[in-house]
């Protein structure tokens, strides 16, 4: 019997040969040149990248055997995962891989930045002695702000403690128990802004954080701030940087990533006080053998048709048919319910009901937890690292089971005690042969909305006129909605209102909506994938 096929597209390490072991046909071939990627895949079962090989339809068309895309990194911007699931292949990253690597080259960039090191050594190596010119600023009994305390986030606030600085932290997703054992202390991102003298920022790119730390953050801060982005591109404002290093309201900057990359050209690297560097968090020696070695190990559990904890689309493994396509669900569920809290609860609440309630359901619990944390923390979020993740924030985590459903076949029902006491719930089901994706409550209110890219929610005190007014305000805004749900507890009492849009509504209509209807809460959900 012939060996499984996998091709490695792009250098990787030995190791990495080594984990995959004798069981597998290794080829190889340069995936940057699609003339030798196309033929080359025809007929393999896997494939293993990095950055360099693009893995798009072209790819999954030509790869009829092929079961599993392994990207020996935590990006995914190369591989078309939309693609890749309609294809059904699997696709698995390394979430884990670089967060040392990542924050060490934070503390690596604040430490040059600090002490002008790159333009110290530039001038010395051009011959020029200039001790005065380039004197820097100590660390040691200054505050540092973590903006986003993930993993990456919590391995730099332990760093910088240990240079006996006083570290405080803004993430609305962190109990702030968990944050005091780390010995850092939350705050709000006006007050951090306010009392920092550094910033490292550790936070996802997603609608809600690109720029959000722009002109008007950037007018709050210390004229002696060091500010360092080694996350994501976006999420400080470039040119809004710019302006505060030129009018002299900000020192000095270190930044690893860009808003559109490669950068090769950009305003801020006219500052001599700004130390930059090619997107280097994951390029270490460590940080690549770890990917390789991880997305090996995925390869074989993919091969062997067992559960790949570090899936980000479909799954494998002994999950029963009936309950695979709820995983999805139950992961839009979890993000649907980030956005509608705003925070992490103290105590999360998954309820299984109806006919799969029979099978082995934990995947859902773990795919509820993955989208929970998906746009919350820096780092790639898979079934592994949810619930640890979950743990670190001082989430307690429990998993229910029901064969009793009387309005659906399957239900399945988020349900969050947050940390003041109150309670936020949604539920969603599968409709017809093709599983459309629905929700059918949100806090008690019943609806019946298909779970869509882009939503909103929004809570009000039940009269007339309230559907006319969004939708005047919307359509003037030229954001055509797609499907709307009113709910309410009774006439004149409270109601909700969820409905669907063609794309994202902008802040300012957001907030034209919350004031014209009077809204207590305004949500929007955005679930691009």
């Amino acid at each position: 019997m012939s060996k499984p096929v996998v091709l490695i597209a792009e250098e990787l390490s030995p190791a990495t040969i080594e984990a995959l072991g004798p069981d597998f046909e290794v080829r190889h071939c340069d995936g940057a040149d699609r003339s030798a990627l196309l033929p080359a895949v025809a007929d393999v079962d896997a494939i293993l990248v990095r950055s360099a090989t693009k893995v798009d339809a072209e790819v999954f068309a030509a790869a009829r055997r092929l079961k599993v895309v392994a990207r020996a990194g935590v990006g995914l911007d190369n591989v078309d995962v939309r693609a890749a699931t309609q294809a059904g292949v699997m696709v698995v990253n390394a979430p884990q891989s670089n967060i040392v690597s990542a924050a060490e080259l934070a503390i690596g960039l604040l430490l040059a930045a600090a002490r002008n090191i790159a333009p110290a050594s530039s001038a010395l190596k051009a011959g020029e002695w200039k001790r005065s010119k380039y004197s820097g600023v100590e660390l040691y009994e200054k505050t540092a702000g973590i903006v986003g305390l993930g993993r990456i986030g919590a391995l730099v606030a332990q760093r910088l403690s240990a240079f006996g600085m006083q570290v405080i932290a803004f993430d609305p997703y962190v109990a702030a128990g968990r944050a005091a054992q780390m010995g850092v202390r939350l705050v709000s991102l006006e007050e951090l802004l306010r009392s920092s003298d550094v910033i490292s920022v550790h936070l996802p790119k997603t609608p809600e954080t690109v720029g959000l730390i722009s002109d008007d953050q950037l007018a709050t801060v210390k004229p002696s701030l060091i500010l360092v982005n080694a996350a994501r591109g976006g999420i400080v404002d470039e040119h809004a940087l710019y302006l505060a290093l030129k009018e002299g309201r900000v020192a000095a900057a270190g930044i690893d990533v860009f808003a559109t990359e490669p950068c090769t050209d950009s305003p801020l690297f006219e500052f001599e006080s700004v130390v930059a560097t090619p997107h280097l968090g994951a390029s270490t020696d460590e940080a690549q053998e770890k990917a390789g070695v991880a997305v090996a190990r995925s390869v074989r559990l993919a091969l062997a048709g067992e559960l790949v904890p570090d899936a980000v689309n479909v799954q494998g493994g002994v999950i029963h048919e009936d309950v695979r396509p709820g995983i999805p669900l139950a992961e839009h569920l979890g993000r649907f319910f980030t956005a509608l809290a705003g925070t992490v609860p103290s105590q999360l609440d998954v309820e299984v009901r109806g006919e799969i309630a029979s099978q082995d359901v934990r995947v859902l619990e773990l795919a509820v937890l993955k989208g929970m944390f998906a746009d919350v923390v820096e780092e790639s979020v898979s079934y592994v690292n949810a619930p640890v993740l979950a743990s670190d924030r001082g989430v307690g985590v429990r998993l229910t089971t029901d064969p009793e459903s009387p309005d659906y076949r399957n239900l399945i029902t988020v349900r969050g005690t947050m940390p003041d006491g109150s309670q936020v719930s949604l539920s969603g089901t599968l409709s017809g042969p093709r599983h459309v994706e629905k929700l059918v409550e949100i806090d008690g209110f019943d609806i019946e909305v298909v779970l869509s890219e882009h939503m909103a929610v929004f809570r009000y005190d039940d009269r007339p006129g309230i559907v006319g007014t969004v939708g005047r305000i919307l359509g003037d805004a030229s954001v055509n909605i797609a499907g709307m749900q009113v709910s309410r507890d009774r006439k004149g009492g409270h109601a909700l209102v969820a409905m669907t849009v063609d794309s994202a509504i902008p802040h300012p209509v957001l907030d034209e909506i919350v004031t014209a209807i009077g809204a207590a809460t305004a949500r929007q959900v955005d679930l691009t994938d």
